[in-house]
C-alpha cells in the first residue's frame, strides 16, 4: 500500500529464535533482551500508517555502545536483520520489524555525556529526547534549535536518522547542520567515529553526514556531537489572516524578498483550520482561508521584521494582521499551529505526506493539494514550514471504510507526485522508510539509484541494517 510493499527478511537465515535469545543474552546485561511476543508487538512499528510490520525474534534495550556491537556482531554471525529503534516516533514505517529480526532499540542510551560552554557543543546519546536536551543546555545559557512537532518525546538519534527539522529551521536550519561528529557500530559490530568536535574540518570524507539521514540502514549511531547556538531572546510573534492560500503564499515570498529572517514561518490552510477550530476554539477569526505564523528572536530586528510582516500581509488581502500584545496571545497563536497533530490524530487515520518544493512553488503546491482533495473525494489538509517550502499534506480518512482507504492511499500517490513535478522532494524531515520508497525511486533517476545502492553494499553487504528500509531489495 502507498509504495510500502511487504517487506520480509526470507533471504536471511534465521535459526531457532531462542537459540537467538539465549546468544544475545550471553553477551548482554541482564533485563536486556526481551522476548515475550506481546511487548514484541509493542516495539514492531512506528507511527506510520498502512506500512507493514514484520514479526521480530527478540528485542535488545541496549544501554551503551558495546552493547549495540555485542548485537550488531551477533546478528552478522547469525546472519539476523536488525532494525534499530529510538522512540518510533517516525512516519514512514523506518522502525518497523522486519520478520524475524533484532529489535534494536536505543531509548535506554539517554544520557547528555557533556556539556562545553565554551565550544558551544553537547555531546549525547542517541535515546536523549530532544526537549531534554534543549533544557539542559538551556540551563548553560545555550540553545539547540532543530525542534521538530515530536520535540517532547522524538529522541536524537531519530532526529539524526531522518534529519529532522522543525519549527525554527527556516532561520537555523535542521538537525544535520549541527551535527559534527558520531560514534557508528557497522554492520559487523566494529566501531568508527566520523567528524570531529572541531568548527572547521574537511579532512577526508564526509562521512558523518552520509549517516545523517541513512535511517540505519548504513550503522547504528550511539553518540552524537552537536553543534549549539548561545541562547536565543524570546520570540516577538505575529500572525496574518488570508482569505486564501494564494494570497498567504505570495506574502512569504515577499517578507521573506525583503529581507526578513524570521525564527518561524508556518502556514495553515484553510482544511487545516477547520480541523483545529472543530478541536479547540482558540478564536481564529472565521472563514479563514489560510494563516501565515511568524515570530522573530532577533532583539534588534524582531520589531521591524514583524512590522514588514504585517504590513506586507495588508497589503495583499489579509483580513487581519496584527503583532502579539502579550505572551498569552502569543502562545495562542502558536498553539493553533502545535494542535494540528493532534486535532488530526481526533478525527481517526491519517497518512502524512512531507514535501518539500521551491518557495516559489508553494501556491502551486497548495491548489494543487486542493484539487487532489477535490477529485479523489478525501479529506487533504496542508500545513507547515512555509519558509522553506516544507509541507505535510495530511490525507484523513476512515480505515474501516475500504474504499475510502483506497482513495485516500491515491491522494497519497497524488500529492507526492505533484512535489516531485514542482521540483521538489518526497520528504523533507520524516525520512523515506517503507511508505515512500517507490517515489524516491523517481526522485533519485537510475544512476542516484545505483550509487545509493553501491553505498549500501559497501557499508552493510549482507543487508542486515535496517533492510527494505528507504531501498527496496534489488
Amino acid at each position: 500500500m502507498t509504495g510500502a510493499d511487504p517487506v520480509s527478511s526470507e533471504e536471511h537465515v534465521g535459526a531457532d529464535h531462542a537459540d537467538l535469545v539465549r546468544a544475545l543474552a550471553a553477551g548482554l546485561g541482564r533485563g536486556s533482551v526481551v522476548s515475550d511476543p506481546d511487548i514484541l508487538r509493542g516495539f514492531a512499528a512506528d507511527h506510520a500508517r498502512f506500512c507493514p510490520a514484520g514479526t521480530p525474534a527478540a528485542l535488545v534495550r541496549a544501554t551503551s555502545t558495546a552493547e549495540v556491537s555485542a548485537v550488531l556482531q551477533v546478528a552478522s554471525r547469525w546472519n539476523v536483520p536488525v532494525v534499530p529503534q529510538g522512540a518510533r516516533t517516525g512516519l514512514s514505517g523506518g522502525a518497523n520489524a522486519v520478520d524475524g529480526c533484532i529489535l534494536l532499540n536505543l531509548e535506554r542510551m539517554d544520557r547528555v555525556l557533556s556539556v562545553d560552554v565554551g565550544e558551544q557543543t553537547a555531546v549525547v546519546q542517541p535515546g536523549v529526547v530532544n526537549a531534554d536536551l534543549s533544557r539542559a543546555v538551556a540551563a548553560h545559557g545555550l540553545f539547540y534549535p532543530p525542534d521538530p512537532a515530536s520535540w517532547e518525546t522524538s529522541t536524537i538519534g531519530g532526529n539524526v536518522a531522518t534529519n529532522a527539522g522543525g519549527f525554527c529551521c527556516v532561520k537555523y536550519g535542521v538537525t544535520g547542520d549541527f551535527v559534527r561528529a558520531l560514534e557508528v557500530v557497522l554492520a559487523d559490530g566494529s566501531v568508527m567515529r566520523t567528524g570531529r568536535a572541531t568548527a572547521k574540518g574537511v579532512a577526508g570524507y564526509d562521512l558523518t553526514h552520509l549517516f545523517v539521514g541513512s535511517e540505519g540502514t548504513l550503522g547504528v549511531v550511539t553518540e552524537v556531537t552537536l553543534a549549539l547556538r548561545p541562547q536565543a531572546a524570546a520570540p516577538m510573534t505575529a500572525a496574518a489572516f488570508f482569505p486564501d492560500a494564494a494570497t498567504a503564499c505570495a506574502a512569504v515570498t515577499e517578507v521573506l524578498a525583503a529581507g526578513v529572517r524570521p525564527s518561524l514561518l508556518e502556514l495553515m490552510d484553510e482544511a487545516t483550520v477547520g480541523v483545529v477550530t472543530r478541536y479547540r476554539d482558540l478564536g481564529l477569526p472565521p472563514q479563514t482561508g489560510a494563516i501565515l505564523i511568524a515570530q522573530s528572536d532577533d532583539p534588534a530586528l524582531a520589531a521591524a521584521d514583524l512590522d514588514t510582516f504585517v504590513r506586507t500581509s495588508r497589503r495583499l488581502g489579509a483580513s487581519e494582521a496584527l503583532v502579539a500584545g502579550d505572551e498569552d496571545e502569543a502562545r495562542v497563536l502558536v498553539e493553533a499551529r502545535r494542535l494540528v497533530g493532534p486535532a488530526h490524530e481526533a478525527l481517526g487515520a491519517e497518512l502524512v505526506d512531507d514535501v518539500c518544493v521551491p518557495r516559489a512553488r508553494l501556491a502551486e503546491l497548495l491548489a494543487g493539494v486542493a484539487r487532489v482533495s477535490r477529485e479523489h473525494d478525501v479529506l487533504v489538509t496542508c500545513a507547515g514550514h512555509a519558509g522553506d517550502g516544507n509541507m505535510h499534506p495530511s490525507v484523513v480518512f476512515d480505515p474501516r471504510d475500504p474504499a475510502m482507504v483506497q482513495r485516500a492511499e491515491a491522494a497519497f500517490g497524488a500529492v507526492m507526485q505533484l512535489g516531485l513535478d514542482l521540483g521538489g522532494t518526497i520528504t523533507g524531515e520524516h525520512g523515506v522508510g517503507l511508505l515512500k520508497r517507490r517515489w524516491l525511486e523517481t526522485e533519485l533517476g537510475e544512476t542516484g539509484l545505483a550509487v545509493h545502492r553501491a553505498v549500501k553494499d559497501a557499508l552493510d553487504p549482507r543487508h542486515l541494517l535496517n533492510p527494505g528500509k528507504v531501498l527496496r531489495p534489488h
